[in-house]
């Protein structure tokens, strides 16, 4: 989702890469769990998280749909976002005593939180979002820690393949001037990176490249 802000507007003016320190850490946030409330269609997923909500739940991507997911329009592609509900109006993940109930498989923006990605050059870096949690008594801690993923610098290239991938579709979905082809073209992205299963004896990320590849091949992206 593209944000149409100045980044020394929601920043400390810095950006960081995986070895660098960064003053992110919310020591278990004791308690507070205002970033899983009130977000709206913000928590957008990405393959990854999907892939990891319906392995370790055992559910299906129509499954997921039933209280847990849902989907929105977020710049002319059809993709999932986390789900907010109740009269709290938080995460579907958030349990009773205000503790994510999913925090070892948490999607890839719930691990970057308060860290956001700047983008550019077909890359991308972290920045301090300093607008956005309230706690102010954060520490340091190196961001490849902090964002807690297996694989990382896989993870990474995936992120940013994966963002590019999504632009370069934006911008030819403008140049379609039939309807049904771009309905087409959105369910196919949907289907393809959503609801078929990436199958956990394999490799995620050497499926998801096999998939983006087609997916390019057939768009001549």
């Amino acid at each position: 989702m593209k944000r149409n802000v100045d980044l020394k507007d929601i920043s400390d003016g810095n950006l960081y890469g995986l070895n660098d320190m960064v003053k992110a850490d919310c020591q278990d946030c004791k308690g507070c769990s205002d970033c899983c409330r009130g977000m709206g269609e913000s928590i957008i997923l990405d393959p990854l998280d999907i892939h990891r909500l319906k392995e370790n739940l055992g559910l299906s991507f129509d499954e997921l749909l039933q209280d847990k997911i849902e989907l929105h329009l977020v710049d002319g592609v059809i993709l999932p976002n986390l789900k907010m509900s109740g009269e709290r109006d938080c995460c579907t993940f958030l349990d009773e005593t205000g503790r994510c109930s999913i925090h070892g498989f948490r999607p890839g923006i719930c691990r970057l939180f308060p860290l956001g990605r700047y983008y550019e050059n077909r890359s991308f870096q972290y920045f301090l979002q300093v607008h956005e949690c309230k706690n102010t008594n954060r520490s340091k801690v190196k961001v490849k820690k902090w964002i807690d993923t297996p694989e990382v610098t896989k993870y990474q290239q995936f992120i940013s393949d994966w963002h590019f991938f999504l632009n370069d579709v934006e911008d030819w979905l403008e140049t379609v001037v039939e309807e049904q082809m771009r309905k087409e073209v959105v369910l196919l992205i949907l289907q393809t990176f959503y609801v078929q299963i990436f199958h956990s004896g394999k490799d995620f990320y050497e499926q998801f490249n096999q998939r983006l590849s087609e997916v390019k091949s057939y768009l001549h992206l």
